[in-house]
């Protein structure tokens, strides 16, 4: 189709000059008349009626565009635009009314939706082809009078003669509903037309979505959410919480498919809401704590898919995510209390046996970080409320601290034998996630330096670099100051190494090849190391002897100091020569409260053994080299040892089978008593040559042990407060009771998190010795006094 191209006139009297100046040759162009008389007027306008009514018929292909179009360009340009506009209208109207609107009619009981589409493109075709003639009225009157374009005006006529005439529009709504009703039920339709349907309701809103809102969307919408409301009963109903995720997720795909397909790109987003309401939001509650199907039973039966597939689905919802961490949460907590509290598992000793305690944490952490790894994306939120959780049960138990302290020295001494590297620092990276979630930091601290010290000077460390990168891990984590006496302990030992070279060059110059006791010396910082002073316990001979040599040579070396021994970490290897005997070992066994004196009976074959024991029990053993048979009254008067470490010493050494003791025991019950004899077990045996003599220990601290060992913690609380005190004072001056235990629990939350009221009982302390001063006009106003 040819588009014509208007003439343009020029102003009246307008010419153009030649060279020859005013004599010359004129040309003059005469312009368009100015006015057109009537009956000029209605020709021109019944030519172009004609012919719109020709392209309404289809019938269009002997007209002349160019020519219809510079009769509507001549009516415009003689200020009769608003006879062609107004005609316009009504030649449309007329159309839609006797033509279009019969036809559409007569087919609502038959193919209505196939003839309204028909009709629908029929009228946009002939409505392009009308404004492509109509063009410069378009352009002129249209803009000067502010009404509307031609095509749109084709549009709002449509929509207003059609589709809301009578009862059309309803028809076309519940015709378009049952299509979607019956695919929603499985039956397959005629999905173009519906989406010729739509895109036509979209397209008489002009440049809004108003027309498709109002005659489908909005019903569509309803009843969608009806339908959804009734399917969502009837899941739950008949299914499980992880079918009805799935089928769920079955819906949505649907929906988000029948959008895309045949509905306004809008309409996807807002029946999806629908659903989201429907389905997850009015019902997540329901579906997350479902009995033996909920997140629970997911939990308990690690089915991490089914919990990412609805951790998906209720992040749809604004409180879907709150709710499934809630009952997550729950869980844990419950799950965590257990093994803190009195819930633990008592037969295998979870409560008792710190290594089982820790583990079990362990487990659980790890359970829930692949929960949170593969199930919910590495949720902040998640991930922020599991850590919440296990802050919270931790803390439940005070032996927490310690518990974590003896995990760590069970894996430093010999759990980590069969890890490779890699493997020794997860764990270790493990045990560090426990212990930021500690409170009391100071008190794992304590229990830490006290098992290392024992690492260190008894030998059992399985690796330096393992020691020296947990105490790293722990300087990452809390700063130096937490560290620098675990590391003075470590240049302590160091120092002692290089210190026992010397005096082995000392021994060989002084003493020559004298056989004497090998002796080997740890010199500790007293700063440094947890030990506390020990009561002197009396040698042996030879082991005394040996002890001054090095005394000697260490004053001699460092005069001016001073060098005290402390027995209660050492060990020492004594050699032992059991002579057997031929008694029956099963009479020995029938009563172990009350054994037989020393065998009678002849000799057997010498056992040499090479005992491996403690300061105290080597202290022990030497005295039978003079007697048969001590008590337990002569043991302690000769040896000086403390009542409660030389029980613990006998115990391990006339504890087990009869044949695998050291010594045997003539006594009651299975406390030692004062009056308790003991005497060196002839029959004792062993395939081992080196025997090592393990301490009787609860791993664990006793009662009193905590009670004493809290109460010293308690004291260097004080003076932690009271510095943070003083710091936060000398800084800022004057502050106000408040904001002071605000910044000094601030500053110490890293260790410990100090109660307000031992806050308040250090600052009375320090105002009583003139450190701060109360405010004299506000007493809850301290000042720091210079």
């Amino acid at each position: 189709m040819s588009r014509p191209t208007p003439s343009r006139s020029a102003p009246n009297g307008g010419a153009g000059g030649g060279a020859g100046g005013p004599s010359g040759n004129k040309m003059r162009i005469r312009a368009f008349p100015t006015t057109m008389d009537e009956k000029y007027v209605q020709q021109t306008w019944d030519l172009l009626k004609r012919a719109i009514q020709e392209i309404q018929r289809k019938n269009n292909s002997g007209l002349s565009f160019e020519e219809l179009y510079r009769n509507a360009y001549t009516m415009v340009l003689h200020k009769h635009g608003d006879k062609l506009y107004s005609g316009l209208k009504q030649v449309v109207i007329e159309h839609l009314q006797t033509t279009v609107r019969n036809q559409v009619l007569a087919a609502v009981n038959s193919s209505f939706l196939e003839v309204l589409n028909t009709a629908w493109q029929d009228h946009i075709i002939a409505m392009v082809m009308i404004r492509d003639i109509l063009m410069y009225m378009d352009r002129v009157y249209v803009q000067q009078q502010n009404v509307d374009p031609v095509y749109n005006l084709g549009l709002i006529l449509f929509r207003d003669e059609i589709i809301r005439y009578g009862t059309l529009g309803d028809t076309l709504r519940n015709i378009l509903l049952k299509m979607i009703a019956a695919e929603r039920g499985g039956e397959i339709i005629n999905r173009i037309g519906v989406k010729n349907a739509c895109n036509m309701l979209v397209a008489l809103g002009v440049d809004s979505r108003r027309v498709y809102e109002e005659e489908f969307e909005e019903p569509f919408l309803r009843v969608s959410a009806e339908y959804y409301r009734a399917e969502s009963q009837n899941f739950l109903l008949e299914n499980c919480a992880s079918v009805y995720v799935k089928k769920v997720e079955e819906c949505l795909m649907e929906e988000s498919n029948r959008a895309k397909m045949y509905l306004d790109k809008g309409t996807e987003q807002k029946i999806l809401e629908v659903l989201d309401e429907e389905l997850i939001n009015k019902h997540m509650m329901t579906i997350v704590e479902m009995d033996n199907s909920g997140v629970v039973h997911m939990l308990n039966n690690d089915r991490i898919h089914d919990l990412r597939r609805l951790y998906i689905l209720l992040k749809r919802v604004k409180k879907g995510l709150p709710t499934m961490t809630d009952c997550i949460s729950r869980y844990l907590r419950r799950k965590g209390e257990f093994l803190v509290g009195e819930g633990g598992d008592r037969e295998a000793g979870t409560l008792k046996n710190p290594i089982h305690y820790i583990q079990a944490l362990l487990d659980l952490k790890n359970q829930f970080d692949h929960f949170l790894l593969d199930a919910f994306d590495n949720d902040k939120t998640f991930k922020q409320k599991i850590q919440s959780d296990f802050e919270y049960f931790l803390n439940l138990n005070p032996k927490s601290p310690e518990y974590l302290s003896l995990y760590m020295d069970d894996k430093l001494k010999k759990g980590m034998k069969l890890m490779n590297e890699s493997e020794q620092e997860s764990l270790q990276d493990k045990s560090m996630v426990l212990f930021r979630f500690l409170q009391e930091k100071d008190v794992f601290e304590r229990y830490y330096k006290s098992h290392l010290a024992k690492r260190l000077l008894l030998q059992k460390s399985m690796s330096d670099d393992a020691e020296k990168a947990m105490v790293s891990k722990l300087k990452t984590e809390c700063g130096c100051q937490f560290t620098s006496k675990l590391e003075g302990m470590f240049k302590d030992i160091e120092l002692s190494n290089i210190l026992m070279g010397d005096f082995r060059d000392y021994k060989e110059k002084t003493e020559g090849a004298h056989d004497s006791v090998d002796i080997t010396v740890r010199v500790l910082t007293s700063g440094y190391w947890p030990t506390q002073a020990a009561p002197d316990c009396i040698l042996p001979p030879v082991a005394a002897q040996a002890f001054e040599s090095f005394r000697t040579f260490y004053l001699g070396k460092h005069n001016g100091r001073k060098i005290s021994l402390n027995p209660m970490l050492g060990h020492a290897d004594v050699k032992a020569v059991f002579y057997g005997t031929n008694a029956n070992v099963e009479e020995l066994s029938q009563q172990e409260s009350d054994l037989a004196g020393p065998s009678v009976a002849p000799r057997g074959k010498e056992e040499h053994k090479i005992l491996t024991v403690s300061t105290y029990q080597m202290c022990v053993l030497l005295r039978f080299n003079n007697k048969v048979k001590i008590t337990f009254e002569e043991l302690a008067s000769e040896t000086q040892i403390p009542d409660k470490e030389l029980k613990r010493s006998l115990l391990s050494l006339a504890m087990g089978k009869p044949t695998q003791r050291i010594l045997c025991r003539k006594g009651h019950g299975r406390e030692i008593e004062s009056s308790d004899e003991f005497w060196v077990n002839d029959a004792f045996t062993s395939k081992l040559t080196r025997i090592k003599i393990q301490m009787v220990s609860g791993r664990a601290e006793a009662e009193p042990e905590r009670k004493e060992t809290r109460s010293r913690i308690d004291e260097d609380r004080k003076h932690e407060v009271e510095a943070a005190v003083v710091r936060v004072m000398k800084a800022r001056k004057q502050l106000l009771h408040n904001v002071l235990v605000a910044e000094v629990t601030q500053q110490l939350k890293h260790r410990f998190m100090p109660n307000p009221q031992l806050i308040k009982k250090r600052i009375e302390s320090l105002i009583e010795r003139d450190y701060l001063a109360r405010d004299k006009n506000d007493h809850r106003c301290y000042e720091y006094v210079a």
